[in-house]
């Protein structure tokens, strides 16, 4: 599928809340997702990138996939269809507890209590990352709401963000990421590789140690992704190059919607504009092609050899 002929999928974008409406839960939901994203950061094999320790998107919430201890396997699972957290074994067992208003030194005590109960045994950095203010999760007592309906939505437009990514991530060969929800900023994003080595990142993430940045980022990429909009103020998509290559901020990308914002060093198409555009997927197709254009052609990457026309199923 190309965005020439995607079809239309008005009817599946989810309208949002403005975010500072769920602002609080979307904050409490964050803490929540670091938390079992950390525990399968210490449980798995470590993979280039940090890729090892993302979340998915799933058929009703986020999840871990399969985590590796010792002979079996566990998941843990955001349910927000159902609203509840569930982690599942190959051994056939299971915990599960419903999510609501709770504080996130709560849901820490209940996750790692379900886990034992397991006969999983893990410790973490029990610490927020990429966040200002770190508050230890056993002690933070700050975040604790929980707008199911807010977060329901979220969700859902993840659903349509996870599977508009996919479709462009099949047009590129060359090393790529796989899709994958990073519980550090709380965004969906997939990375093309040029395949040359970058400068060395200069870090800078708060509470994230230089060796990570420098890892992430040592070679040239062009970045795609969704996220709540912390920061901006509103859902956006989002694009960026590292490095950027001159000229970047001023290429031409599409759709009329999207802009180079300055001070994020990224170009934004904001959710709704995707949401409310006659046909949304080549909306948004179009803004992720033109994103990488812009690094792709002004850093003269081997387009030849990275690229390629997917075939019709």
């Amino acid at each position: 599928m190309t965005a020439e002929n995607a079809p239309d999928t008005r009817d599946a974008w989810p309208e949002l809340q403005p975010l500072e409406n769920w602002q609080d839960t979307c904050s409490t939901v964050h803490m929540w997702t670091q938390i079992a994203g950390k525990i399968r950061l210490t449980l798995s094999p470590h993979i280039n990138h940090c890729w090892g320790s993302t979340l998915y998107v799933a058929s009703r919430g986020l999840t871990t996939s399969p985590v590796p201890y010792g002979s079996f396997t566990f998941a843990i699972d955001f349910d927000f269809v159902e609203h509840r957290l569930l982690i599942t074994t190959s051994s056939g067992e299971q915990r599960a507890f419903p999510l609501g208003p709770m504080i996130v030194a709560e849901f820490y005590r209940k996750i790692m209590r379900a886990l034992d109960e397991l006969d999983i045994h893990v410790r973490i950095l029990a610490r927020p990352v990429e966040m200002e203010v770190a508050i230890p999760f056993e002690k933070d007592t700050q975040h604790a709401s929980y707008d199911a309906d807010a977060v329901n939505r979220f969700w859902r437009a993840l659903v349509q963000a996870d599977r508009v990514l996919k479709e462009f991530r099949a047009g590129f060969i060359g090393k790529a990421s796989p899709v994958h929800f990073f519980w550090g900023a709380f965004d969906l994003a997939v990375t093309r590789f040029s395949g040359r080595t970058a400068p060395k990142h200069p870090g800078g993430a708060p509470n994230v140690a230089a060796w990570v940045m420098e890892e992430a980022y040592s070679h040239e990429v062009s970045s795609a992704g969704f996220w709540a909009g912390a920061g901006l103020g509103e859902a956006a998509f989002y694009g960026y190059a590292y490095p950027a290559p001159p000229g970047f901020d001023s290429y031409p990308v599409q759709p009329q919607a999207a802009y180079f914002h300055e001070k994020l060093g990224e170009f934004i198409l904001p959710y709704e504009a995707v949401r409310t555009a006659e046909q949304p997927d080549r909306a948004l197709l179009s803004f992720l092609q033109t994103t990488y254009d812009a690094a792709a052609t002004l850093a003269h990457w081997d387009r030849a050899a990275l690229e390629r026309h997917p075939p019709a199923p």
